[in-house]
């Protein structure tokens, strides 16, 4: 590949406020594209407090030409829509074809419709965005290509050296018995209440009791969710412990009985993968993004059913042990480096 070939990369998602998913693919993304070093990466970066829309219509044009940049990559579905270079487009997710209210507003459905349009290629991370989207793969002829995402370096089967996953226990106030996690439950697109229902339905069965511990800070669908686990009689059973770093996001993967994924939208579902990564079951929703990911390993479940999700935790706590081993080696099959390649190749092409 000429190493000559300069992008610019748009990283505005780690200046300005994005969903942490994005944050976490456009930080990875870009570093690794750094590190390989196939291409030439200039990272162009609003100022604190810039109106985006203006920055990216009239700033990042001039930056190409000023540059003598080939172009722009956007990990995000906004680009320049006039100026000199191509233009590669990212269409994370389309949560208005599954019925999800987040982030469907009009510009992010006029931004979709303009895939494989105007941009010269259009990057998703699995190729259920791709069926949503309702576009050929670029090897069927079409401008679409999957990128997965991979999950970072903190999410492994084992503790860093010197370190003790159980000392999240005393940390976080939970208590000894067997957990599981919901990373991120507190949008209300993440479906906290049908895990909340599986809960009801295995302590209405008589089950062991099991605890039920949310991570991210405190959102009016949380707190409706909280009235829900209380109508449902199960808000003994429930700990909510705010924001947590990536690093306590992973012991307590690595902790867990097994790792709820029953988003009714997700384009990736990364939670799922850096569960797998550290060796944890996951209980995803049948037909999701997570179930493309993990692939047979996923344990599905149709959200919609208590009985349903309760059977899935079940299965979880009683196969971890068997279903460790393949997750992790499921993990592994995905790294930034792959993605990055993905995304060198692409430019090639096109140049």
């Amino acid at each position: 590949m000429d190493k000559t070939m300069r992008i610019g990369f748009d990283v505005s998602p780690l200046t300005h406020n994005h969903p942490p998913g994005v944050r976490r693919a456009t930080a990875e993304l870009v570093a690794a594209l750094e590190r390989r070093g196939q291409l030439e990466v200039c990272r162009l970066t609003p100022q604190p407090g810039a109106n985006l829309r203006r920055w990216r219509q009239i700033e990042l044009p001039r930056s190409v030409a000023h540059l003598g940049l080939a172009g722009i990559h956007s990990p995000v579905s906004a680009f320049p829509l006039a100026g000199p270079g191509l233009r590669v487009q990212t269409v994370h997710e389309l949560p208005w074809k599954h019925g999800v209210s987040e982030n469907a507003d009009l510009g992010h459905r006029c931004w979709a419709s303009l895939a494989g349009r105007l941009a010269a290629a259009v990057c998703v991370p699995t190729e259920l965005v791709a069926r949503d989207l309702g576009r050929p793969l670029a090897k069927n002829g079409g401008r679409l290509h999957v990128c997965p995402w991979a999950a970072a370096d903190p999410f492994t089967a084992h503790a860093p050296q010197g370190t003790f996953d159980e000392a999240q226990l005393a940390r976080h106030h939970l208590p000894d018995t067997p957990f599981v996690l919901a990373p991120g439950a507190v949008r209300a697109k993440k479906n906290l209440a049908a895990t909340l229902a599986g809960m009801a339905e295995l302590k209405r069965r008589g089950e062991d009791r099991l605890q039920l511990v949310v991570t991210g800070e405190e959102t009016a669908s949380l707190r409706r969710d909280l009235g829900l686990a209380s109508r449902l009689g199960v808000a003994g059973e429930v700990s909510t412990l705010g924001h947590v770093t990536d690093l306590e996001l992973a012991a307590l993967m690595r902790l867990a009985a097994a790792v709820v994924v029953l988003s009714t939208s997700e384009g990736f579902a990364l939670p799922a993968l850096e569960a797998a990564a550290c060796g944890s079951p996951v209980v995803a929703s049948l037909g999701g993004a997570a179930a493309e990911v993990l692939g047979p390993l996923a344990i599905t479940v149709e959200p919609a059913s208590g009985a349903a999700v309760a059977d899935g935790l079940k299965r979880a706590l009683a196969d971890s042990s068997k279903l460790r081993p393949g997750l992790v080696k499921r993990a592994a099959l995905f790294s930034w480096d792959k993605t990055a390649a993905t995304v060198e190749d692409i430019w090639q092409s096109l140049i």
